[in-house]
């Protein structure tokens, strides 16, 4: 079993380190990790500049590779030819939560998306510590709750497709509740816009604001994580929206004067809920 390794924070996080000592007891580790912290960096992939990998050690001797591209750039190296031939991906463990939304928006969770894209079986793993300073923040835990659920998954298996979500709670391992299989919740974002500026007279803006917040709804990766409970959520990447292709299905789409071609007239297509309404101007 060869096991790649990367996060969103830095190939120098302690978090990062924690994953990979814990990996060792499931298997042969490679690692490669952005030089910088990517935090709410989301899917990216740098196809516009060179992206650059060099060999670092980490804090315990161990060999890396690290890039200056993001935690996915990091994963389609690897998958592309830079690590031999990966079984499994895992990526964190990010020090804070990534819940509901969140996964759009974090490195962590964008890595394992990479990984699907690749076919390669994937975890994120992410640990719910309110900490914004990585060194204050004990691993151990998580570290023992990212064991079991590759060792897990190992042994059963990834349906095609699939990727793994998951949260792990802050608390003492004596007070962990157990382990839930969720749904993606509702995170609440409180962020405002900061408006600044420079020496020189210009303006810059900062996105600040709170903490996200999250709805307390039972079966959602949110709930668990607020009871005391290991959340696991299985994703994939087809977004489709299936109910709304039946709602919009019945449009009639499919007409021949369905768009202004040729200086036709505009056609004005509105559904029974007054809030889809669609103008198509003549051209």
């Amino acid at each position: 079993m060869h096991i790649l390794v990367t996060n969103d924070d830095g190939v120098t996080a302690p978090g990062l380190l924690a994953l990979v000592q814990t990996m060792r007891q499931c298997g042969e580790v490679s690692v490669i990790a952005p030089d910088h912290d990517w935090s709410g960096g989301g899917h990216v992939k740098t196809l516009k500049r060179p992206l650059r990998v060099r060999q670092v050690k980490l804090a315990d001797g161990t060999a890396a590779l690290t890039s200056d591209g993001a935690p996915s750039d990091c994963i389609a190296l690897g998958a592309l030819g830079l690590i031999p031939k990966i079984n499994l991906i895992v990526s964190g463990i990010n020090p804070m939560a990534n819940l509901g939304q969140d996964v759009t928006y974090s490195g962590t969770v964008t890595a394992a998306m990479e990984g699907v894209i690749w076919q390669i079986p994937s975890i994120a793993f992410s640990l719910d510590s309110g900490h914004s300073d990585l060194g204050d923040i004990d691993y151990s835990v998580a570290a023992r709750v990212a064991r079991f659920v590759v060792r897990t998954v190992i042994n059963m298996g990834l349906p095609k497709g699939v990727l793994l979500n998951v949260n792990i709670p802050y608390l003492p391992v004596e007070e962990l509740r157990g382990v839930r299989l969720t749904r993606q919740g509702l995170r609440v974002y409180h962020d405002r816009l900061d408006k600044r500026q420079d020496p020189r007279g210009n303006d810059y803006y900062w996105i600040g604001g709170d903490s996200p917040t999250g709805v307390l709804e039972k079966g959602t990766d949110v709930d668990a994580l607020a009871n005391g409970y290991v959340s696991i959520t299985p994703l994939q990447l087809d977004l489709t929206a299936y109910s709304a292709l039946s709602l919009m299905s019945e449009w009639g789409w499919a007409q021949e004067d369905a768009l202004p071609v040729n200086g036709a007239s505009a056609v004005t297509a509105v559904a029974s809920k007054p809030e889809w309404h669609i103008e198509l101007e003549t051209a």
